[in-house]
């Protein structure tokens, strides 16, 4: 079969943008179009310019005998804010308002468009640094994780309050939740993960940071680094933030149960290094 350049052009951005983060070889869509190398490189030039031009991402070249083409997906600044905005505008009905002053997400995070606008956000922050796995914690954190993952194109471990049958040998470390100050429990698979792996920790709300310290202790008993830390949602901090290093969406200010009101702001996503083309 003979592609077009224009068919080649279509199939190839397909490839790119569901395999981001890999490395492709040349020799691979030299051999999927029957074409040559040099008509390829031409092909991938208007990719790239392309993509940066929309804000869709970068592609890397990496020369050498086995070098390629990478996508990278990024955001734009613009396109940050909007998801913030679009984020804030949807978070903020009174009727979302729960006790203790927790906002009610689940249908929020059960959206796969907005969820898959937040992993790339999210995955643009992080598009630089070296990430093997994304842990969240069962279960509200599993549609953030995911997003995120489809996006730098690595796994998923997820973290339960107790041990199941169907997950095996485990781990468990006991942690003091940094909102109630109870001590509670954390499980893991002892196959999630391998020793020396690096580890973005993740969930869609953050008090006072006692569930993302869990998950920090959970790495070190698998010999893991953490990466990073991803937050969704979090809270105005009232009392001692147990997490130091962290980026945020979303700042929820202040709530007034009294009165069924909710202020949310930007979060700390570009005060902590959010990367933007």
């Amino acid at each position: 079969m003979k592609w077009k350049r224009s068919e080649r052009l279509v199939d190839m951005t397909s490839h790119l943008l569901e395999n981001p983060h890999s490395l492709i070889p040349l020799t691979f869509f030299s051999q999927r179009y029957q074409a040559a190398k040099s008509s390829i490189s031409e092909d991938l030039v208007i990719v790239k310019e392309t993509f940066e031009e929309n804000g869709t991402g970068k592609l890397i070249t990496v020369s050498g005998a086995a070098g390629g083409v990478k996508y990278i997906p990024t955001v734009t600044e613009t396109e940050v804010r909007e998801v913030m905005a679009l984020t804030k505008g949807i978070l903020s009905h009174t009727d979302r308002l729960l006790p203790g002053g927790y906002l009610y997400m689940t249908d929020f995070l059960g959206d796969p468009k907005m969820m898959d606008r937040i992993g790339k956000v999210f995955a643009s922050a992080f598009a630089e640094t070296e990430v093997d796995v994304i842990m969240t914690v069962a279960t509200k954190g599993i549609p953030i994780a995911n997003a995120i993952a489809r996006h730098l194109n690595v796994p998923v471990v997820i973290v339960r309050r107790d041990s199941k049958v169907t997950e095996g040998s485990t781990v468990s470390i006991n942690y003091v939740s940094g909102s109630t100050r109870r001590i509670q429990t954390m499980v893991l698979s002892k196959r999630s993960m391998k020793s020396g792996q690096r580890v973005l920790i993740t969930d869609d709300f953050m008090k006072a940071g006692g569930t993302m310290i869990g998950m920090k202790n959970l790495l070190e008993e698998f010999d893991c680094e953490l990466a990073g830390t991803a937050v969704l949602v979090e809270a105005e901090h009232t009392e001692e933030v147990l997490v130091d290093d962290y980026i945020s969406l979303i700042k929820l200010h202040a709530v007034n149960e009294k009165d069924r009101t909710i202020e949310l702001e930007e979060g700390n996503y570009f005060e902590k290094g959010g990367i933007v083309l």
